[in-house]
């Protein structure tokens, strides 16, 4: 394990004991109260005298992710009993019902503007972020958000959760994009690990055509404009690295027809059998195909040939797309 995982533990575990001794002389020595403080107490041995975060039946690492949300683990997946597995599935279904509940509807028709998504997590549930949210006045502004948390499985969705909370309450303040992303970003920093961190693009597309965009180390959108397709690289850092980090969005505008196509690394770096990376360059060759294509229909074809090239190999990551289009003239 990451040594910055190791003091982020070590902390978790001393402040727990100093919470359970401080309920302990408050409340008496309850059994459960104490039985906990045992277990914080061993963990803490565990970890100056080595054999923590292993196995107590293979001996083999338990699972860093799991650890992370709960440090007193003693098992790794493999060896949960009956009982532990059926919690665990059970905890995992109303994940991926809560995460189902907060995606936005699929299709987004506003005076001007379409746009459609596909978000597939590569379990139960996903680190990805994915967001449209028009404004309610009926002008044909709407915001566009897609990102993706570092790690995979429950802890990665939770920290989805609580991003997609701050940038949707952060909405009503009226800020540009930029400003958008920097807020969120103090924000994220203050309830996070130090190794935890998401990749974000923000979008505020207005009913004119301009499009402002802040990519915060995300993987570069695409844009197709008139018979070009254009990377738009990042314009600052992941979010949750540095708390006063300073970010800058770019301008641009788009006729009917035109369109950005955003994607997370599950679909730039899915892999064949042979080992290969799916890559920019391909996805750059089969939005160029279909520039012009209703979103629907472009998040369509890139699917399909993500499956020819994938084959049988099962996917490695969350994959999320989003793309929007300027449909006329407002």
């Amino acid at each position: 394990m990451a040594t910055i995982e190791s003091d982020y533990l070590h902390q978790e575990l001393d402040l727990r004991r100093s919470r359970l001794e401080e309920a302990i002389r408050s409340l008496g020595e309850e059994p459960r109260l104490v039985s906990l403080l045992e277990e914080v107490d061993a963990a803490l041995q565990r970890m100056t005298q080595g054999g923590f975060g292993v196995c107590d039946v293979c001996h083999e690492p338990v699972e860093a992710e799991r650890l992370l949300r709960d440090p007193l683990l003693r098992t790794c997946l493999d060896h949960l009993t009956a009982e532990e597995r059926r919690a665990l599935q059970e905890d995992l279904d109303l994940a991926a019902r809560i995460q189902t509940g907060l995606l936005p509807r699929r299709d987004l028709g506003v005076k001007g503007w379409e746009a459609t998504f596909h978000y597939e997590p590569a379990g139960s549930v996903s680190g990805d972020y994915c967001d449209l949210i028009p404004e309610g006045n009926g002008s044909g502004e709407f915001t566009f958000l897609i990102g993706d948390v570092v790690g995979k499985g429950v802890a990665a969705s939770m920290m989805m959760a609580g991003l997609r909370a701050t940038l949707r309450t952060l909405l009503s303040s009226g800020l540009p994009a930029a400003g958008l992303v920097e807020r969120a970003n103090a924000l994220f920093c203050e309830g996070i690990a130090a190794s935890q961190f998401a990749t974000l693009v923000c979008g505020r597309a207005s009913a004119s055509g301009t499009v402002e965009i802040c990519n915060a180390g995300h993987c570069p959108p695409l844009l197709c404009r008139g018979r070009e397709v254009t990377p738009l690289p990042a314009t600052g850092l992941p979010i949750g690295l540095f708390c006063r980090s300073v970010y800058e969005s770019r301008t641009v505008d788009l006729a009917p027809g035109d369109g950005i196509l955003l994607y997370t690394d599950g679909l730039s770096e899915a892999r064949n059998g042979a080992g290969d990376d799916y890559g920019v360059g391909r996805l750059t060759r089969m939005v160029e195909a279909h520039r012009g294509d209703p979103p629907r229909n472009l998040v369509a074809a890139c699917l399909e040939d993500l499956g020819v090239f994938r084959g049988a190999s099962r996917p490695n990551d969350d994959l999320t797309l989003l793309a929007i289009r300027r449909s006329s003239m407002s």
